[in-house]
C-alpha cells in the first residue's frame, strides 16, 4: 500500500471560521492540531535560505524535556550549508513532501517522501531543495548522550518503503512498527519510528513508561487516550506525551492510522535536574 504523509501548507483561516479547535495543553500531554499550523506561527532559522518552519516541541519547563521537533518548509533552491549550529546535537530528518539533496560527509543522497536520515553530532551535512516544488520534512533534534566505550552512531540515509514493518506480537500485523535503527544498538539514545495501525487495531492497555514521546500523525484518524482523557486526532496533528503519561489508542478507520514517533532510550536517568548522563572523568591526587 502506498504511504501517505500529511504536511501543513500554512495559510490563514477566514473571519467566518469558528474559534473553537482541539488544542490541549496539560502537565501530562499536549495536542497541537493541524489547524493551528498557520502562517502566523511560523519561524525562521539563521543560515537557512528560502525556509520557514513550525516548531512542534522544544525543551522547556512543563513541556518537552529531551528533544525539539520542527516541520521544515524549504522553497525550490532553498536550504542550508550550515544547518546545525549545536556541535552536540544529533538529528533525524523525515521527508513528507518534495525532494531533498542531503550531503553527509561529502556524499550526496537524494531523498523523497518516506526518506529518513540519522545525523550524529560529528556529521558534516548540508541540505538543498533541488526540485520545483516546496520540500517539507520533520527535523527532530536531541543533545547526544555519549557513553564511555560506545562509539557514536554512524550516519544513516534510508527510506521507509525499503523497510519491512515489525508486527507487535499477537496482533496479526494490525499494529506494526517500522524501525530505522536496530533497537539493540546501544549507541543510539533516541529512536524515531513509524507506527501503523490497521482499521480496528488498538493499543489494548494503558502504556505507562519512562520514555518521553512526540507523535506526529502522518495518516488517518483515531481516538487516543492521554492520561485521563480520550481525544480525537487526525493526520497533521502533533501530540507530546510526558514521561509516564498513560496512553492507549483505538484506530477505528476507515483507513490506516500512522504516526511518526520519537522516544528517548538506552541511557541512565539523569540524577541532577538538567544534567545529561554524560561520562565524567575523575582526576586522582597523583595527577
Amino acid at each position: 500500500m502506498t504511504a501517505k504523509y500529511y504536511a501543513p501548507h500554512g495559510g490563514h483561516p477566514g473571519q467566518e471560521t469558528l474559534l473553537t479547535d482541539r488544542a490541549v495543553f496539560t502537565d501530562a500531554y499536549a495536542v497541537i492540531p493541524r489547524g493551528t499550523m498557520r502562517d502566523i506561527v511560523t519561524s525562521f532559522l539563521p543560515g537557512w535560505e528560502g525556509t520557514r518552519l513550525w516548531v512542534l516541541a522544544r525543551p522547556m519547563t512543563g513541556f518537552a524535556e529531551t528533544f525539539s521537533q520542527y516541520i521544515m518548509e524549504v522553497a525550490p533552491g532553498g536550504g542550508s550549508d550550515r544547518p546545525e549550529t549545536d556541535p552536540e546535537a544529533e538529528g533525524v530528518l523525515f521527508v513528507v513532501e518534495g525532494t531533498a539533496t542531503l550531503t553527509v560527509n561529502g556524499k550526496a543522497h537524494d531523498m523523497v517522501p518516506g526518506g529518513y536520515a540519522y545525523l550524529p553530532p560529528s556529521a558534516d551535512w548540508t541540505l538543498r531543495n533541488p526540485g520545483d516544488a516546496p520540500l517539507r520534512f520533520h527535523w527532530i533534534r536531541k543533545a547526544y548522550e555519549p557513553v564511555e566505550g560506545l562509539d557514536e552512531p554512524d550516519p544513516l540515509v534510508l527510506n521507509e518503503a525499503d523497510i519491512a514493518p515489525t508486527p507487535m506480537p499477537g496482533t496479526d500485523g494490525k499494529w506494526a512498527t517500522t524501525r530505522f535503527v536496530d533497537p539493540a544498538d546501544l549507541r543510539h539514545d533516541m529512536h524515531v519510528t513509524v507506527v501503523t495501525f490497521e482499521p480496528g487495531a488498538v493499543i489494548p492497555f494503558l502504556e505507562t513508561h519512562v520514555m518521553e514521546h512526540g507523535l506526529y500523525v502522518l495518516e488517518g484518524k483515531a481516538a487516543y487516550r492521554l492520561n485521563t482523557d480520550w481525544v480525537e486526532v487526525e493526520a497533521g496533528d502533533f501530540m507530546w506525551l510526558r514521561a509516564f503519561c498513560p496512553q492507549a489508542c483505538y484506530a477505528g478507520g476507515p483507513g490506516r492510522f500512522r504516526y511518526l514517533l520519537y522516544k528517548d532510550v538506552n541511557r541512565h536517568a539523569a540524577l541532577r535536574p538538567g544534567a545529561l548522563a554524560r561520562p565524567r572523568r575523575f582526576s586522582s591526587a597523583a595527577e
